[in-house]
């Protein structure tokens, strides 16, 4: 009876306390999203002029995040809109709509015949998550094919929905470019019926993007092999400065008649990484199986976050819908890119005034956001430790933290890691680029860096 009291009081007769078991202990640390251990370490380098290379999204040329202009007309258009229920379906079906005509052509038959099934979602990451959580569901037993490299979040993203992945040739660390042999040939070694991610323009992380000939043989190959086509697109714009151009590919994949999904996400090319708005979109025979598939996809989204905020979504349908607001979004839209562009120019040629011995011309061939440096994790390190110079540990470096006050250290930082030949080290003619040695003595008190002989104008 006294046994059965402390139960009903929910007193534990354990000897200790300090025994009682915990729900959570063992739950150990996950691992670092590489991209955010990049900006965590930045964070928390207290040095003045630290610069980081690792975050894909714009910035300006003070390397500041920027509000575009289209964005504050869509605000002020939006801002007195009642979000309502009532409201909030046809907004969401507008940005799925014009998000299509974006990418698969205005005047395009799918858009024409409603061949397509769509649904708003939390940027391309919940796109992709979407799409994964489906091809499990209607596709148990298949796998997904990863160019090699790609995005680190994606292998995370099939994973969670358990879909097995693996990997295709796509670029060649000789030639810092695409490694077009070997992709046709994983392509055509893959089981027939196959599911393969592809990123249509600014490849992430690489900026390697086939031309319009390779991707012409990359379908005819797909078409062959009866393989599923589904795209990635996270930077549409970023690499012409031309959204139509770069969706180009597509288009390719469309006209060959293939069956195709895609991602896409306006937190680059709109400036609204906080926002999370993107949409997937697959398509369709038809009408009817339109709608099955779209009920699908909606299920899914429905058990995992319900629908996405409406106001992000509501930005960048006014942005699509109004002619005059989406003429100035693509008048910035190319902005951006030159300024990438211009960057890229500007790194090549002071990395060669300075007489590196290496080639790099890959920094101009590659597209995009990024640039796949070919750095190798010491030579990142040690721009980390000694420049105080951020980028993940691939050598990835995104060119929007490039501007043109530090573009010169930069360029002096990598051609200081990279030189084969110590006496050609620039370190060694510390007058040429001398600075205020006190630079990081605020910070830093009297810890010494090899940059603080360097050239500064920040």
């Amino acid at each position: 009876m006294i046994i059965s009291r402390f139960l009903r009081r929910g007193i534990s007769t354990s000897t200790s306390p300090t025994r009682r078991r915990s729900w959570w202990d063992h739950v150990t640390p996950a691992l670092k999203d590489p991209i955010n251990a990049v900006t965590d370490a930045f964070l928390a380098d207290p040095c003045p002029y630290k610069i980081n290379l690792g975050v894909g999204a714009y910035r300006d040329d003070e390397g500041k995040p920027v509000v575009l202009q289209c964005v504050r007309e869509a605000e002020g258009k939006t801002g007195a809109t009642n979000f309502l229920e009532s409201t909030s379906t046809a907004i969401s079906s507008k940005l799925v709509e014009e998000s299509a005509k974006l990418i698969y052509g205005e005047d395009s038959d799918v858009i024409k015949e409603r061949r397509f099934a769509g649904i708003p979602a939390l940027s391309g990451t919940g796109a992709c998550r979407i799409f994964a959580e489906f091809q499990k569901r209607f596709y148990p037993d298949s796998t997904i094919y990863f160019p090699d490299p790609t995005w680190s979040n994606h292998r995370n993203i099939w994973g969670d929905a358990h879909v097995p992945d693996r990997t295709f040739h796509y670029y060649h660390p000789d030639s810092k470019g695409l490694n077009f042999v070997a992709l046709m040939d994983d392509v055509k070694n893959a089981p027939d019926g196959s599911f393969f991610l592809l990123q249509p323009c600014a490849h992430n992380p690489t900026g390697v993007d086939p031309t319009d000939e390779q991707w012409l043989e990359i379908s005819s190959l797909f078409k062959v092999k009866n393989h599923f086509p589904f795209f990635d697109v996270a930077y549409q714009g970023f690499a012409s400065g031309d959204v139509e151009r770069d969706a180009q590919a597509i288009r390719i994949f469309l006209e060959d008649g293939h069956s195709i999904g895609c991602a896409q996400s306006f937190a680059k090319n709109m400036g609204l990484y906080g926002h999370r708005v993107g949409c997937l979109s697959i398509l369709c025979n038809d009408k009817i199986q339109a709608v099955a598939i779209k009920s699908q996809l909606k299920q899914i989204s429905n058990t995992m976050y319900g629908s996405p905020p409406i106001h992000g979504i509501s930005l960048v349908s006014k942005i699509l819908s109004n002619p005059d607001i989406k003429a100035l979004w693509l008048k910035e839209v190319k902005v951006m890119a030159t300024r990438i562009q211009r960057m890229r120019a500007t790194l090549r040629e002071a990395l060669e005034r300075l007489g590196s011995p290496l080639n790099w011309q890959h920094i101009t061939n590659q597209v995009g956001m990024f640039c796949f440096s070919g750095l190798t994790r010491a030579e990142v390190d040690q721009l980390a430790k000694e420049f105080h110079i951020y980028m993940t540990h691939d050598g990835r470096i995104s060119m929007a933290g490039v501007t043109t006050k530090n573009v010169d250290y930069v360029a002096r930082a990598i051609h200081e890691v990279t030189a084969s030949d110590r006496d050609i080290k620039i370190l060694h003619n510390i007058g040429a680029y001398k600075v205020n040695t006190d630079i990081c003595s605020t910070s830093l008190g009297t810890k010494k860096t090899r940059a603080r002989g360097m050239n500064l104008a920040l």
